[in-house]
């Protein structure tokens, strides 16, 4: 059974997707308290903006394999914490922005109007006063937009309909069908300024005393995208000094603002983080954060995984046979080892493009349980694994070719493996000896003297043991050299059996590997 934990508000519509007989679907808001106190118990956890996701939720949630978060903000996720831990972080990136970029332009529309002080006035019966809210107009006016992303470009093309002149500054854009500019001049030709850029450590307060110093009189301020990008007090004052002629904000650098010092600004407007909330957007962000929680739980599709190693979303189901056949690879090199592998050369051929998500799916091979595509990359380095890209190895003549060579204290080891008919995962070679074999199941991977007599015995002696044969592929180096035998089996080897097969003669080593 799959237990989710639901702890903000979903649209009814997404709930619809968790009718199944393998779900167990609590949705309930909890306290701190409790959620750390239950978070032990689920397998995943679907949030929006109010619950925390740190390390110390993390450690205590045992069985958690995916957070998804209905946004794309990921200011209340430890992202670096949850990769550690081999949680997957899935969000909704391109869903809120329409909502986003609209409401912006209604904040645009609102301080250059004076819409809601207006709307206060009448409301008290200030008819007369009218003239106080004289505006101005958008067109003709340049508009800067600090960020060009999604949002910010949603943005620019419906101020352009509006007929105002877009700049945006971005330093992570190279082209884009606005003028783009640094921040100092956005700052002095703007006569409205939008931000739309994420809170990290480089924009943290990018708009403090200084920028506003720089800015125009008179000029008109929209932040819809995260509180932490301005200096309150600084824009606070500059709004009451006139150098700043109004202000709308839907973010704050803490929420609920209960002391921020931009409430109650006469020509302010405040709103409580709306900009994503409307009826289309939450049902769209809702219906897909389920749907990308259950593609990562069930492991059918990797779309929006923030912290995955690799290209991830609709290629991945055309990707998946090769990550399995790279997966298996690794997995036999752990197994095969006898002692704990050093360094892992990856050679990949007729794969464009694919060589650092199969490093990666090859890794988790190689590192075992507890070990996914999340954390494999991480853990590999702390248990100091080196990895490199190989080029040139004695391989196989294979138009699409996996392989590997690992190496622990006092060996190595070289398998190369392809798909047949682009889906049928086999290893066609074990160092240097060609082989024809299936990577599933239970395996007894054998070494042994190419003489009469040794495959009767070992079937003799499985027989007795009424351990059933499903496959036998064999490889060798040589007419009477060394041979390599590849023996899918229907049931386990015991050790006793397996002690008893390696004293056979002819029989050079032996080990049983599940795949």
């Amino acid at each position: 059974m799959i237990n989710i934990l639901i702890t903000e508000d979903l649209s009814p519509e997404s709930f619809s997707l968790l009718h199944a007989d393998d779900l167990h679907i609590d949705n309930r808001r909890v306290s701190r308290a409790e959620l750390l106190n239950i978070i032990g118990d689920y397998d995943a956890l679907i949030i929006r903006w109010v619950t925390r996701v740190d390390e110390e939720l993390l450690s205590r949630a045992k069985r958690l394999r995916v957070i998804g978060r209905a946004g794309s903000s990921l200011d209340n996720v430890d992202l670096n914490a949850a990769t550690r831990r081999g949680v997957m972080v899935t969000t909704t990136p391109l869903i809120n922005s329409i909502a986003s970029a609209e409401y912006t332009l209604g904040l645009l529309l609102a301080v250059a109007r004076n819409i809601p002080q207006a709307h206060g006035a009448v409301q008290k019966g200030e008819w007369r006063s009218r003239r106080k809210y004289i505006g101005v107009e958008l067109q003709g006016k340049t508009l800067g937009l600090i960020g060009f992303g999604r949002i910010g470009r949603q943005v620019a093309e419906r101020a352009a309909a509006f007929g105002m002149n877009v700049i945006a500054y971005d330093p992570y854009v190279d082209e884009a069908d606005v003028t783009l500019v640094d921040l100092d001049e956005l700052l002095q030709r703007s006569d409205f300024i939008s931000l739309h850029t994420p809170l990290n450590d480089e924009t943290k307060n990018l708009i403090g005393a200084d920028e506003i110093a720089r800015m125009k009189n008179g000029v008109r301020i929209v932040n819809t995208a995260r509180g932490g990008l301005m200096d309150e007090a600084a824009l606070a004052a500059a709004v009451r000094s006139g150098k700043v002629a109004a202000l709308a904000v839907d973010t704050f650098t803490h929420e609920p603002p209960e002391s921020s010092p931009l409430i109650d600004l006469p020509n302010g407007i405040t709103t409580p983080h709306l900009g994503a909330s409307t009826v289309e957007a939450l049902q769209a962000v809702s219906t897909q954060i389920v749907q990308q929680t259950l593609d990562a739980l069930r492991g059918t599709d990797y779309r929006n995984v923030i912290n995955l190693p690799f290209i991830e979303g609709a290629e991945f189901r055309a990707l998946r046979p090769q990550l399995i056949l790279a997966e298996k690879i690794g997995s036999l090199q752990r197994q095969l080892a006898a002692t704990p592998l050093k360094r892992i050369e990856i050679e990949v051929r007729g794969l464009s493009g694919l060589i650092k998500p199969l490093t990666v799916a090859l890794l988790k091979g190689v590192l075992g349980g507890g070990v996914n595509y999340i954390n494999a990359p991480l853990v590999a380095r702390e248990r100091g694994i080196a990895i490199t890209q190989a080029k040139g190895l004695p391989l196989a003549d294979y138009p699409n070719l996996i392989s590997c060579r690992a190496e622990w204290d006092d060996g190595s080891r070289l398998i190369a493996g392809t798909l047949f008919a682009n889906e049928e995962a086999r290893i066609v070679q074990m160092d240097g000896i060609h082989i024809d074999a299936l990577p599933h199941g239970v395996v007894l991977v054998m070494t042994n003297d190419d003489v009469p007599g040794v495959i009767g015995r070992v079937g003799t002696l499985l027989g007795a043991n009424k351990i059933n044969i499903a496959e036998w592929r064999l490889g060798r180096t040589q007419q009477g050299g060394q041979a390599i035998s590849f023996i899918n089996l229907d049931n386990d080897v015991p050790q006793d059996v397996l002690n008893e097969l390696k004293g056979l003669m002819g029989i050079a080593n032996a080990r049983v590997v599940r795949l």
